[in-house]
Parts: structure tokens; C-alpha cells; sequence
């Protein structure tokens, strides 16, 4: 049996044992309902409009890549005893699928982000065996995320249910407008100097929404490593459309990109934040910090 599998068993029983106990725990201490979140990005909103409604709890921190993240015993308490939980999607949290299915069958609250999204809304990458769960790219396609959070909340405290609702509609005011402003500064760097290079394939609704052509070395995930006959490609197409600037990724190590500028001759045009918030981050910040790395280095 690996040890994945191993740990799956051991969190399904501890999940078992807060199933067969007292009803999930209402809160903290402080009274306030638990609420847990996966990654930063949906933490940062569950944060937004729970505001200090609730106690949350984001799983992931800064610089955690959710495709690699690894459910411990401890997340398996946090997610038994909680009143509400948020999650991605679209596989994303691959090894915790299993975990969060199991959650939702026993009847909690337990709520994909990406849920309402259409087909329309979604990349299918080639090849790839489900859709690209990296929305949060997108400013316009992440405010349609914000639907299951509100009515997951309002379902934990329904006398909150218009304080909710209220939250919902300025974040996604200030979400559309955050929006509009990454594509006016996109559109600073001429258009065949949109070519975003990065270490795996994070950016596709960023690069859908902006107007860039987005090259990964790496596929949607990062659970396989780069081969040589993606570094070598990466490398041809660089010189080929005479890219100025590649990016690395601040969840993702650097090596491959580091090794990708010294073949080509592109600089490093600096560290993109694509699957987690750095450290105190909010989404806005994140999006804002990868438009103005981005247009600085390439325009």
C-alpha cells in the first residue's frame, strides 16, 4: 500500500470518528462557525465576504502548490469539524478529491467554486483528461466563482444571509473593475510581444483574458517534471519569436526556467504568483503584482 493511500485511510477513519461524535462543531471558541477554505485565493474571498462573521481556516499557505498539496491528519480534523468548506475544483486539489467527495456524501457543506461555471467559461487543454482548474486568472471569471461562496455562508448563518449578499456585490464590483484594469495594461505591450512564458500552464485563462499567447513548459499540473523535449522546444520557440522575458513561478521550483533563459538568451523577467498568494496577499494584489511584472518585462 503506498503512503498516500495509507494516509487516505487514516483521515477517512478520523473523518469517520467526527461523523459518529457530536454534530460538526459550530465554531471556535468564540462562537463564530467554522469554515474551511484550500487554497489562498479562495481564502482571501471566503475572507472577504465571511468577513468576521466566521472562523476561517485556508488550508494552503503562501507558496503551496495545490496540485502536489498533501492532506495530513490535522486537515482531516479542521474539514470533519467544519461547518463549511470551499474548494477549487476542476481537479486542482487532485489528492484531496477523495477526501472532499467523501465530505459531500455524508451531507455537509461542501461547495467547488468553479461549480456554476459553464462549459463556455472553461479551457480544455489537448490531451489534458479534465478542464484547466486555474480560473482565478481570469478577474472577470473569478467574480462569476463568487455565487457558491455567498450561498454556501448564508446556508451556515442564514440570519446573514443579506450581510452575505451585500459583501458579494462590492467584491464583485471591485473584481470587474480589477478587470478592466489588467486588460488597459496589457494592452501597453505591443501585440506580438504578448507572449507570456512560464513554467507550467497557469496562466491560460490570464493569457484568454488579456490577450496573450501563454506557453507552460510544464502541462496544467505540476505533478510531472518537464522533459528535455519541452525544455528544447521552449527554447526554439524563444529565439524564434525573439521573446525578451520569461517568468518563473513562486510555487513551482525555478530550475527549469533558470536553465530555459540561459539556453535562450531571455532574461528572467521576474516571479509570477500563479497557484497560491505570497505571504499577506490578497487576490487583488496577487493580480496586480503578475500584470506589473509582466508588462515591465515584456513592453
Amino acid at each position: 500500500m503506498t503512503s498516500f493511500k495509507h494516509l487516505l485511510l487514516v483521515l477517512m477513519a478520523l473523518l469517520g470518528l467526527c461523523a459518529c461524535g457530536p454534530s460538526p462543531a459550530t465554531g471556535d471558541t468564540s462562537g463564530k462557525p467554522s469554515v474551511v477554505a484550500t487554497t489562498t485565493m479562495i481564502a482571501d474571498m471566503v475572507r472577504q465576504i465571511g468577513g468576521d462573521d466566521i472562523a476561517l481556516t485556508a488550508l494552503m499557505g503562501p507558496g503551496v502548490d495545490p496540485h502536489l498539496y498533501k492532506p495530513s491528519a490535522e486537515d482531516a480534523q479542521k474539514l470533519g469539524t467544519a461547518k463549511a468548506i470551499f474548494y477549487n475544483g476542476l481537479m486542482l486539489e487532485g489528492r484531496m478529491s477523495e477526501l472532499l467527495d467523501r465530505l459531500a456524501a455524508q451531507g455537509r457543506e461542501v461547495h467547488a467554486v468553479t461549480a456554476k461555471l459553464g462549459e463556455a467559461d472553461l479551457i480544455h487543454p489537448e490531451g489534458a483528461a479534465h478542464a484547466d482548474p486555474h480560473v482565478w486568472g481570469d478577474a472577470q471569471l473569478w467574480a462569476k466563482c463568487l455565487e457558491p461562496v455567498v450561498e454556501g455562508l448564508s446556508r451556515v448563518l442564514p440570519e446573514k444571509a443579506g450581510v452575505f449578499a451585500q459583501r458579494g456585490l462590492q467584491w464583485k464590483a471591485s473584481t470587474l473593475a480589477l478587470h478592466d484594469w489588467a486588460k488597459a495594461e496589457a494592452a501597453k505591450i505591443p501585440v506580438e510581444r504578448r507572449v507570456l512564458i512560464t513554467s507550467h500552464d497557469a496562466f491560460n485563462y490570464f493569457g484568454r483574458a488579456y490577450g496573450f499567447q501563454v506557453v507552460g513548459v510544464q502541462g496544467i499540473s505540476t505533478v510531472s517534471e518537464a522533459g528535455l523535449a519541452d525544455v528544447a522546444k521552449t527554447v526554439d520557440f524563444i529565439k524564434s519569436r525573439q521573446v525578451k522575458a520569461i517568468f518563473v513561478e513562486s510555487s513551482v521550483p525555478h530550475a527549469t526556467i533558470e536553465r530555459i533563459a540561459k539556453d535562450s538568451g531571455a532574461k528572467i523577467g521576474g516571479e509570477l504568483f500563479s497557484d497560491a498568494l505570497g505571504a499577506g496577499q490578497t487576490y487583488e494584489q496577487m493580480l496586480r503584482f503578475n500584470v506589473n511584472t509582466i508588462v515591465e518585462a515584456l513592453k
